[in-house]
This record gives C-alpha cells, structure tokens and sequence, in this order.
C-alpha cells in the first residue's frame, strides 16, 4: 500500500494557510471587527466556552464592539474572559450589553503588529514545508518498498514541491496584505 497521497498533503498544506489567515484575523487594525473576539473564551456553567456561545457580538461603530449576553448571570463571566484575553481592550459595562470602544494603534503598536504578522505567516510556512517533507518522506519510502518506480518517485516529489511553492505564497500574501493594512491606519 502506498503512503504517499497527494490529496492529503494538499488539505494538510491549506489547512495551515486557513489556520494563518485565522490568525491574521485576530490581530488588531484599528476599526471594530467581530472577528476580534473569536479566541475569548468565558467559564459559564461551570466549563470553558467560546464567547460566540453565550453572547452576540457585533459592530455598531466602526470603533466600537458590543457583546450582547443572553444570560445576565453571566455578564461578570463574560468581561473577565474579554479582560483575560489581552486583546487591549476596556470592557464597559451597560446593562446587559457590554461596549468595547477600539483605540486608536500608536506607531509602536502598529509595528508590533506588523512583526506579528510576519511571524503568523513564518510558523504556516514551517508547517506547510514539514508537510512537504513528510509528503517527500513517503515518496522514498514508497520507492523503497518498491510501490512506486525512481521516476514516479521524481514526479510525485516535483509535484510536492509545485504545492509547497503554491501555499507558501498564498501565505505570503495573507501576510503582506495584513501587514499592508495594519501599517495603511
């Protein structure tokens, strides 16, 4: 049986770019976006859960969230984990809803910023080129066994390799049009 699975490798070397551009969503630019709010998690009921799960969020202003909680019980819950999640924001309380005004970015912060969004898109390339060498792996292991030919073998590893030039770049520009935007403020 052949290791080697081109299918495989091609979501394993996506996922990574989608796991990228989920993070690149995350950072900061300066106007409100409820994406912002995705990694907070709140312990309600006793157990950690997304705050996408016990609260609304939405964008009413360009520079301003609101989190609107379904269970007033929770509210305390729900701006702790806001506050926990350091994402440099000040949560208000205003009766069932919770307003989180956006900061204007300082250049330092922008940079800040800008380097983390480089170094989002460094760690997707190191995975997308562990994918590569796992995909190369099984190549010559397929060879060894004798599944596959020396030239199949070739093929099959500039084939992993047209892959890994194709997602990488797609990182690259995930990154650089964040960065773009960051810094554009």
């Amino acid at each position: 049986m052949a290791k080697y699975d081109k299918a495989d490798i091609e979501r394993r070397m996506q996922g990574a770019v989608d796991s990228l551009k989920s993070d690149l969503q995350g950072l900061r630019t300066g106007r409100a976006n409820t994406s912002l709010l995705d990694p907070v998690v709140c312990e309600v009921y006793g157990a950690m859960m997304p705050l996408n799960q016990v609260a609304t969020v939405s964008a009413p202003e360009p520079r301003m969230l609101s989190v609107q909680v379904w269970d007033k019980s929770n509210l305390t819950a729900v701006e702790k984990g806001i506050a926990h999640a350091n994402l440099g924001l000040n949560p208000m309380i205003d009766g069932q809803t919770i307003r989180l005004p956006i900061p204007d970015l300082t250049e330092e912060r922008r940079k800040e910023l800008a380097k983390l969004a480089g170094k989002y898109a460094e760690n997707a390339k190191i995975a997308i080129r562990n994918v590569r060498r796992d995909g190369m792996e099984a190549l010559k292991e397929d060879e060894k066994k004798k599944d596959i030919s020396e030239d199949d073998r070739k093929r099959g590893e500039d084939e992993v390799q047209k892959l890994t030039d194709r997602y990488v770049g797609l990182a690259d520009e995930a990154a650089a049009a964040k960065e773009k935007e960051i810094l554009s403020q």
